[in-house]
């Protein structure tokens, strides 16, 4: 049957049908992520994104296609996850806008909508790049610009939007030449197609099987420990003032007097952080070194007890004076979360790599904090957009750093200051997200050639400052190789983090093994338990 024109049930059902599709298909637009790392999210993302703003559109009843865009609208903006998902909401908002005040869809109009999804997605982008999702549907708008006729039929002027839209996406890799490389179309511009696709299916009068529309919530996970698990029980952190400190061997003194020590040695300054059950001792070895400032003690099974008393919970927000500055951070694996907690994070969101959080999740965590000034650390550079996409929704005062591992997120936090203004602390832990270098140790799902790099299945990859440097059979060759493109003449400490499929033993003898190759670095190494990635080494 010809159909002349949307209604608003017939845009719910193109919402719901373009969902099904895509969830359907999420695999193959996950298969297509240039890198080939176990964690390709594209599909992934775009998925979650759509089937929470269909759930939150089918919450409610419309008699009006503007309606049912602004409920779609507003849902893919909180549900967005990753960067394809924070794009896709903007396409959306910008359909809405073009929709507004219209009860029906028709050619002009749909033109109208296509052609704001596209000014609208653009806008929200500092940086656009060709070659993406954002040219496929730019080019799907001219085409509907091109073909605006009142009299052509909706089924004819949707196969022209579609057959326009898989040229542009069969031209991606002409566009970027990572994707030429890697032999493959842009992951984004295939989902939006697949959802599409959906919508056009739905105005044939096809249903696929429908779905649940219910999703895994990312909840922020409270900075609080069992004290079972507390076997040190002060918190201790100090600055050593004194002559000549690069080089002081304090480190060796105090490292067996408690765990999760933090060291971080300077020319004229030495800033500690120890959970020990003896802090005089630790300070009175410290005082050899030269003086004493910004002491720190805190009774850490104490603060846990006062947490249980006063019953603090996720969702009430504590009342009372609010605190200068708090901190959300993004992180998967429990001994980062503990790293974090350690430098006083206020709530971590379980996400990074293999799950990325939406808008909603940032939101909310942000909302949790009982601070003057929030601070974001999304740790990776598929969650950036989200967290500003949070920041711009809330009413608090907050700061996203543009954190892209979690590497970076550490060493920002040590170089906060709580003497310093927020835009002071902003600038300082800008200026140390620079000072380090992250590797990240995994392995590739698949064959490709990545920055004229040959990558075999199962190869180990070594990845500098999200780029693919080193690929081998050989974990340590991997490692390597990526250390030598990451150390130079300024690199002082190197940190690793071993995952949850590295034995202790194992990150211990590797770090042995970096220490003799490098001699005058300090190695430290901790258990980060993070999943997909065997390490995570910082260089600064």
């Amino acid at each position: 049957m010809e159909i002349n024109r949307i209604d608003a049930d017939l845009l719910v059902k193109m919402f719901k049908q373009g969902t099904v599709n895509l969830t359907k298909h999420k695999d193959i637009v996950d298969s297509l992520n240039v890198f080939p790392v176990p964690d390709g999210d594209t599909g992934t993302n775009m998925s979650l994104t759509m089937n929470y703003a269909v759930g939150e559109m089918l919450k409610g009843e419309y008699t009006s296609v503007s309606e049912v865009a602004k409920a779609i609208s507003k849902g893919s903006l909180m549900g967005a996850r990753g960067n394809s998902g924070v794009i896709l909401s903007q396409i959306f908002r910008g359909f809405a806008k073009g929709c507004e005040h219209h009860e029906t869809l028709g050619v002009l109009e749909l033109s109208n909508a296509l052609i704001e999804s596209a000014r609208t997605a653009y806008k929200a982008v500092l940086k656009p790049v060709e070659g993406t999702i954002l040219t496929v549907i730019r080019e799907i708008g001219e085409k509907a610009e091109e073909r605006i006729e009142e009299s052509q039929t909706l089924h004819a002027f949707f196969e022209a939007m579609l057959v326009q839209g898989e040229l542009t996406l069969k031209n991606t890799p002409n566009l970027l030449p990572q994707l030429k490389q890697a032999g493959v179309v842009d992951a984004g511009g295939k989902g939006l197609m697949t959802i599409f696709t959906g919508f056009y299916e739905a105005l044939l009068g096809k249903e696929g099987q429908d779905i649940s529309f219910e999703l895994p919530s990312t909840t922020p996970v409270q900075a609080s420990i069992n004290p079972d698990d507390i076997h040190f029980t002060y918190c201790t952190e100090f600055i050593v003032r004194g002559d000549n400190l690069e080089n002081a061997d304090l480190k060796n003194l105090i490292v067996d007097m408690g765990d999760s020590m933090v060291y971080v040695p300077d020319e004229d300054l030495i800033k500690v952080h120890i959970h020990t059950n003896d802090p005089g001792l630790v300070m009175q070895e410290a005082l050899k070194f030269g003086e004493l400032i910004k002491i720190k003690i805190e009774n850490m099974k104490e603060q846990h007890g006062t947490i249980l008393d006063e019953h603090h919970v996720h969702e009430e927000v504590i009342k009372g004076e609010k605190k200068a500055f708090g901190f959300v951070a993004v992180a998967m694996g429990e001994g980062l979360a503990d790293v974090y907690r350690d430098l006083k994070v206020d709530y971590i969101i379980e996400g990074g790599q293999t799950m990325n959080p939406s808008t909603e999740d940032i939101k909310k965590a942000i909302d949790q904090v009982h601070a003057e000034h929030v601070f974001i650390l999304p740790n990776n550079s598929n969650i950036i957009l989200a967290a500003n996409q949070a920041k711009e929704l809330s009413e608090q005062s907050v700061f996203v750093l543009p954190t892209k591992t979690v590497l970076q997120g550490i060493s920002a936090m040590l170089a906060f200051d709580p003497h310093h203004d927020a835009q002071g602390n902003f600038d300082e832990m800008l200026s140390a997200i620079s000072d380090v270098k992250s590797i990240q140790v995994t392995y590739a799902v698949r064959d490709t050639v990545v920055n004229d790099i040959e990558i075999s299945t199962d190869d180990y990859l070594g990845i500098l400052d999200n780029q693919i440097v080193a690929s081998a059979k050989d974990m340590k060759e991997t490692i390597f190789s990526a250390m030598e493109l990451a150390v130079d003449d300024m690199s002082e400490i190197v940190t690793v983090y071993y995952g949850e499929d590295v034995s202790e033993s194992d990150a211990k003898a590797l770090a042995e093994e970096l220490e003799e190759r490098y001699e005058d670095i300090e190695f430290e190494v901790y258990p980060g338990k993070q999943p997909i990635y065997y390490y995570l080494i910082s260089v600064e």
